[in-house]
């Protein structure tokens, strides 16, 4: 937003950071001198809003509240989850209304941002839409930190994009689209007779939702004992697939081999790739790696398809050979680990998006082999209406400032202390973070014995206690041979 003509506190950047100076005697926006550009009256708190987002992503919050430049950001969130964390880690938060067409939701977005300030849209929920209105979202003073529509329409169908990035040179593990219980088995057939196990999930889709691994073992107790698994009888799947009134949309191809590394690229709207950092993960083992098996091909894709901004392209091997498994056109869940190599990777995204020029970001250490576990956040406090009245909390902002009724729509901001009217119902006294002893909202290193092979889901990365024994400085530049190929 540009300051009004008044008299102002210009803001000098110097090599990307930025200085607040007093103002020369006199001075309006419009007198600042010519070299200070635009930049020199632009407010320096950032709004950002994150849209129906993964929980993990409190840790990219966290990183943009601890941006090396120390510039205030205000983050908005909006969820349909009211237990969602990241709507109690968020400075405002509104429950998003549900059943929108893309269409209205876009109405519905860009309604949140001009009445919200917002400076940097991360769209997730309906990304494609979002985007392709993107000249209103700038005309009421937003960036989106997404590609563009056409861009996003390619890889939201598998099929599509293994098609499109093969004309680039980018390799892709043979694959078959099936519709019908037919079509399946003589997909599973093809690839058993060359050696490879079937899998499927749908054409289109995230987060492997709806992966299955086919086997013709018949089902059992066997299959009943211990956690479930991804396993399935390919007689059951046909059995299903007949009873079936539609047909399905899905994609049959080899179960690919570990490890699996996801390049976390950041690309500029100039086509040129600022960043690109894999990250491997072997069972419970987790590295980062700089090798150009996987890095080359990343960047071939964020070049050749405008992949602007933050984007994540996954690899894992097909034989003795990395290929193409996904390409997500939008920020990684596990995107904040980057910050164990140095990389503040969300701030760098905000500052592009706002047209400063980040330069290359480039790890500064690779750093030792890591594992990840659930860890606890809170969330927004609720009504819990059978308390009697002298057991209602005086203060219902503990260390959140939210007001009493936490329903659809109901704001969330920071202040605790708010006054709360005597007849509201009590709020459950959460405070706004969890103390752990070394925490500074970044991920830490935990060490992982090496025999641990068991894969593990988790949302937040282990810490360091303060008092830990310290290691060896780390260089302040790496090369793809600092690291193997896989862990």
């Amino acid at each position: 937003m540009i300051c009004p003509n008044t008299t102002v506190t210009p803001v000098v950047r110097v090599g990307g950071s930025a200085y607040l100076h007093p103002p020369w005697p006199g001075t309006a926006c419009s007198a600042v001198p010519a070299n200070l550009g635009k930049a020199a009256c632009m407010v320096s708190r950032v709004r950002v809003w994150l849209n129906r987002t993964y929980a993990e992503n409190v840790f990219f919050m966290d990183l943009l509240r601890n941006n090396p430049h120390a510039r205030p950001v205000d983050i908005h969130a909006t969820h349909g989850d009211a237990d969602s964390p990241v709507l109690a880690a968020a400075d405002t938060a509104d429950l998003e209304p549900e059943g929108l067409s893309p269409a209205a939701y876009v109405e519905y977005a860009l309604d949140q941002c001009a009445k919200r300030g917002i400076d940097v849209f991360v769209p997730r929920l309906h990304q494609a839409a979002i985007a392709a209105h993107r000249e209103e979202f700038t005309a009421v003073g937003t960036a989106l930190l997404a590609p563009p529509a056409e861009s996003i329409e390619v890889f939201e169908d598998k099929v599509t994009a293994y098609e499109a990035v093969q004309a680039y040179g980018v390799p892709v593990p043979p694959w078959f689209r099936v519709t019908d219980a037919d079509e399946l088995v003589a997909a599973v057939e093809e690839l058993e007779a060359d050696g490879h196990r079937a899998c499927f999930k749908p054409a289109s889709g995230a987060g492997g939702v709806g992966f299955r691994v086919v086997t013709r073992t018949p089902f059992s107790l066997d299959h009943l004992s211990g956690f479930p698994g991804p396993y399935v009888s390919l007689d059951m799947v046909v059995a299903a697939l007949r009873d079936a009134e539609e047909p399905v949309d899905w994609l049959v191809m080899p179960r690919l081999e570990q490890p699996e590394v996801s390049v976390d690229c950041l690309t500029g709207t100039d086509g040129r790739v600022r960043m690109a950092v894999g990250r491997t993960k072997n069972g419970r083992r987790r590295g980062f790696s700089l090798n150009p098996a996987w890095i080359e091909p990343a960047r071939r894709l964020a070049e050749s398809f405008d992949l602007h901004h933050l984007t994540n392209i996954q690899f894992r091997m097909f034989g003795d050979r990395p290929v193409l498994m996904d390409v997500n056109t939008r920020p990684a869940g596990g995107l904040h680990q980057l910050a164990l190599c140095g990389i503040n990777a969300p701030w760098a995204a905000v500052r592009l998006a706002l047209g400063e020029e980040t330069g290359d970001v480039l790890p500064t250490r690779l750093g030792q082999d890591y594992t990840v576990v659930s860890g606890p956040r809170p969330v927004r406090p609720v009504a819990l209406p059978q308390q009697t009245d002298d057991t209602a909390t005086a203060d219902a902002g503990v260390g959140q400032g939210i007001g009493h009724g936490v329903g659809a729509g109901a704001a969330v901001g920071h202040g605790a202390g708010a006054p709360v009217p005597a007849d509201a119902p009590a709020v459950a006294d959460i405070p706004r973070a969890v103390e752990v002893p070394g925490a500074v909202g970044l991920p830490m290193v935990v060490e992982v014995p090496v025999g641990a092979v068991e894969p593990v889901e988790a949302r937040s990365l282990a810490v360091a206690p303060p008092d830990a024994a310290p290691r060896a400085s780390s260089p302040t530049a790496c090369s793809a041979a600092d690291r193997p190929l896989a862990v």
